[in-house]
């Protein structure tokens, strides 16, 4: 094993599982990831349990799940109007998600542990986040932003839903939507 902590423009090998022991105090939510490299065109990050979001992602690019310890359930949105479903993601699986899947990581399990990569966004290439809602499944609130350092770009957004009652309340039927009280 080494002793290996990774640093920017620094590329040789480390033992992944003691890196997540260093970090593991980083590892809770809202967001509960911590990216590992910051120079890279890959944001390669690993990602706590404990964590229970309400939100939807829509990434413009693919992701790769592979959940290491613990497992997930990826609730996946396909469009305003349907109800979401479970996908799990079971320790030692992994997972591939196309470009633009409305997608919800569920991470109850406040021990699990997983890795997840993506494509760093081009300059102009947004990502939405959505929160659906919960009596007639249509779209209560979309933001789009250019993500930079995703641990750190999320909880401010996060926060910002929370605390508008407007952009909380449905267009469709007024039912406001629960906040990060609700589960989905």
């Amino acid at each position: 094993m080494t002793d290996y902590d990774p640093k920017p423009n620094e590329r040789r090998p480390f033992s992944l599982m003691r890196w997540i022991d260093d970090h593991r105090e980083e590892l809770v939510p809202p967001v509960a990831n911590k990216q590992i490299w910051r120079e890279s065109d890959m944001i390669v990050m690993i990602v706590g349990g404990g964590n229970e979001r309400n939100d939807f992602h829509d990434d413009p690019r693919e992701e790769f799940f592979y959940q290491i310890k613990g497992d997930m359930n990826l609730v996946i949105w396909p469009e305003a109007g349907t109800e979401p479903f479970d996908m799990p993601i079971r320790q030692g699986e992994i997972y591939l998600l196309p470009p633009n899947v409305r997608h919800s990581p569920q991470r109850p399990d406040k021990d699990s542990i997983g890795l997840v990569v993506e494509y760093a966004r081009s300059p102009g290439e947004l990502d939405g986040f959505e929160w659906v809602c919960p009596s007639c499944a249509e779209l209560v609130h979309r933001v789009e932003v250019q993500l930079q350092e995703i641990d750190k770009d999320l909880p401010p957004l996060f926060a910002a839903f929370e605390a508008d009652e407007e952009a909380r309340t449905c267009p469709n039927c007024s039912v406001l939507h629960p906040g990060k009280a609700g589960r989905l």
